[in-house]
C-alpha cells in the first residue's frame, strides 16, 4: 500500500476544516496509508526548515506558489508513476510564512495549486482532496468528471 506523508507546519483550529481533513483521510485509506505530521511553528525559519526536512521522507514535494501547475489528470499521472515504483511520498505545506528556500531546495518537486495564496490550513484540505481525486482517476472511479 502506498505511503503518503503530509508534513505541515501548524495545527488546524477550525472544526469544519478538521472534519473535511478527516473525511478525505477516511476516503484515502482504501488507496494509501496517509499520515499527517503537524509540526509546531518555530521561532526562526531556519529552525522550522530543519524540523520540516527531518519529518519528510521519500520523494519530497513542496507546495509553493512558484511550483509547477498540474491538471488533476497530470497530477494523477505523477502520483501513479511514484506509486508504481513504490516510492514513499511527502507533501510539504509551510506555515503562514510559507516555506524557506532551504526546504524548497531539499525537495524533489515543487507543486503549485494556483497563483493565489491560500491559508495553510485550507491548503491541507485542498491537497487531500486532490490526492483522493488522483487515486480515483487512476482507479477509473467516477469521482472525477
Amino acid at each position: 500500500m502506498q505511503k503518503i506523508n503530509i508534513v505541515c507546519v501548524g495545527k488546524i483550529k477550525e472544526e469544519y476544516l478538521r472534519s473535511a481533513t478527516f473525511e478525505y483521510l477516511k476516503r484515502l485509506s482504501r488507496f494509501a496509508k496517509v499520515e499527517v505530521r503537524e509540526l509546531k511553528e518555530e521561532r526562526t525559519i531556519e529552525e522550522e526548515a530543519e524540523a520540516v526536512i527531518g519529518a519528510a521522507k521519500g520523494y519530497k514535494i513542496a507546495l509553493c506558489i512558484e511550483g509547477e501547475k498540474l491538471s488533476s489528470e497530470r497530477f494523477a499521472e505523477k502520483l501513479r508513476s511514484l506509486t508504481d515504483i513504490g516510492e514513499e511520498i511527502s507533501f510539504i505545506i509551510g506555515s503562514s510564512c510559507g516555506l524557506s528556500q532551504k526546504v524548497k531546495n531539499q525537495c524533489d518537486f515543487r507543486l503549485s495549486f494556483s497563483d493565489m495564496t491560500f491559508p495553510h490550513q485550507l491548503m491541507r484540505v485542498i491537497l487531500l482532496e486532490q490526492i483522493y481525486r488522483a487515486f480515483m482517476i487512476n482507479s477509473g472511479g467516477e469521482y472525477h468528471k
